[in-house]
């Protein structure tokens, strides 16, 4: 579990199919501390959560590899990452971390795009759709995860959202870097998928 408080801002160093192409390694370079990482830990990676198989320094900087089936490629924009791609980073919760954001399982739903980015004096303003599936988990003031940051949504119209981003964030994370027609990985809040369900079955 995560918390959408990304902690790290990866590079991809290289990107190599495997298995006959069912599985893609992926090499990340990063600032944590490689005694840290161990083999089986869960890191999430742009809110994709992946499982580390191996890590290691090059050049004073920390590495670490995870494996990206084809199902992850299809379904989230890990279709589109490749060598020299920014990842936001976060590692797994442990017991006592701080609770900074919200419970994220580190499942990507799906894919958002931003439709309109406004730069305001102390901020971005964020205009995003997706599908009408995800859309209906979206509540205006609710939590969001965006390429894995913890986010509230500001305004809901149909299958359109709108977020305000700080500068501190704008500055830790790839957000900065978002423009109209990027593609993020977006997960619904938990408590709000559950609430549908129960609602269904009632």
């Amino acid at each position: 579990m995560f918390t959408g408080i990304v902690t790290d801002i990866g590079e991809i160093v290289s990107f190599k199919p495997v298995a006959q192409g069912q599985l893609h390694r992926l090499r990340i370079a990063c600032s944590y501390d490689q005694t840290t990482i161990a083999d089986g830990a869960s890191i999430a990676c742009n809110g994709v959560c992946l499982t580390v198989v191996a890590s290691g320094v090059e050049g004073g900087r920390t590495w670490f590899e995870v494996d990206a089936a084809a199902e992850t490629l299809g379904m989230t924009t890990a279709k589109h990452w490749a060598v020299g791609t920014s990842l936001n980073l976060e590692r797994a919760l442990k017991i006592g971390d701080e609770l900074g954001g919200h419970i994220v399982a580190g499942h990507a739903d799906g894919i958002a795009t931003i439709v309109r980015r406004d730069d305001l004096p102390d901020m971005a303003r964020f205009e995003l759709s997706t599908t009408r599936e995800l859309a209906r988990f979206i509540a205006a003031k609710g939590s969001i995860t965006l390429d894995g940051v913890s986010l509230t949504v500001n305004k809901v119209a149909d299958v359109s959202f709108t977020v305000l981003i700080i500068p501190h964030t704008l500055g830790v994370t790839t957000i900065g870097a978002w423009q109209a027609g990027s593609e993020v990985n977006i997960e619904v809040d938990l408590m709000a998928r559950y609430a549908a369900r129960l609602s269904e079955m009632t």
